[in-house]
């Protein structure tokens, strides 16, 4: 859930950010935004372990809000998740109202409605479908978005060994599966794949995580009726407000955070690839907390996905040595 494009451009296959990432920034506010040094102190390095930080705590979130549906169902849970995480970046950011075009709201709306469809899409897909399998089927939006944005053949070889770890993690098939809910967990992976091209976007729009918090309370205002309607007066039971809160920190404010930032300074293709990362996390959160257990066959769909994220990272740390070797004129 890759990073601005470059201007003059759609796709976001080219990196606002840094010097020591890969490219020269194009974007010097977004660059800024992300941290001043933190780019040339680490390199690749850390916008890589932003991205693997935020896609356990997703992962681990979503197994708890799975436990969570029977006491408020699919649309009650994405509903707390969306409320509390607005508040709490709203507290934090306090993000600024005024000085804001009409292109800059535009945007940080999309990002909202983006990732309410997402979290909304995927909810309903986990409350029919295994959890693995569902993000499985939703990591394909990731994968179709680094092959379109690159303009790398060795990116687009990354992508394929990564989907047939995606395939093989799905037991080579998904006919056994609720249809509808194979059919969210598909529409998520297309709405992941907006939300990454207007996360990039809303990060080169506003300062640090100002535009995560405004898009976070555009989700969260779109969505709240829909929770109240099919969960009522359940959403206010304390318990069910307490779990609700720790979904939301472990599977949007601390992820969304950390994956706004390392967009500013990751490829779109990396970053992608590095979202096929998800269906393996997804099983260990499954096998941890729901006690889901891997075959192996998932064990080896795990190692070629995480085969194909390490190439697509040293790709990347081998491109951006490459330009930081050539003396500026």
């Amino acid at each position: 859930m890759s990073t601005p494009s470059t201007p003059g451009t759609d796709l976001p296959s080219a990196p606002a950010a840094p010097a020591a990432n890969s490219a020269a920034p194009s974007v010097p506010q977004a660059g800024k935004a992300a941290g001043a040094g933190g780019g040339g102190r680490f390199g690749a390095l850390g916008p890589v372990g932003l991205v693997l930080g935020g896609c356990v705590s997703v992962q681990f979130g979503g197994a708890l809000a799975v436990t969570l549906m029977p006491r408020a169902g699919a649309l009650g849970v994405v509903s707390l998740r969306l409320l509390v995480a607005a508040i709490v970046l709203l507290v934090v950011c306090r993000p600024r109202l005024r000085g804001h075009s009409r292109a800059d709201w535009g945007t940080v709306v999309a990002f909202g409605v983006a990732m309410a469809a997402m979290n909304g899409l995927f909810y309903q897909s986990v409350a029919r479908i295994p959890l693995g399998p569902a993000v499985t089927l939703e990591v394909l939006g990731p994968l179709a978005l680094s092959v379109l944005a690159s303009r790398r053949a060795v990116n687009a070889l990354w992508a394929a060994l990564a989907l047939a770890g995606v395939f093989l993690l799905g037991g080579g098939g998904f006919g056994d599966l609720d249809p509808a809910g194979a059919a969210f967990a598909v529409g998520a992976g297309a709405m992941w794949a907006a939300y990454i091209v207007f996360s990039a976007r809303t990060g080169r729009r506003f300062p640090q995580a100002d535009g995560l918090a405004l898009a976070m309370t555009v989700g969260a205002v779109l969505f709240l009726p829909l929770g109240i309607a099919e969960s009522g007066t359940k959403l206010a039971d304390p318990t069910t407000f307490a779990l609700g809160a720790a979904v939301a920190m472990l599977s949007s404010v601390l992820p969304y955070t950390l994956e706004l930032l390392a967009l500013r300074r990751l490829p779109a293709p990396t970053f992608a690839i590095l979202m096929s990362l998800e269906p393996a996390l997804a099983a260990t959160a499954g096998f941890l907390v729901l006690n889901q257990s891997l075959s192996p066959a998932e064990g080896v769909a795990i190692a070629l996905v995480i085969a194909a994220s390490m190439g697509a990272v040293r790709t990347q740390v081998g491109r951006g040595r490459g330009k930081r070797a050539v003396p500026e004129a």
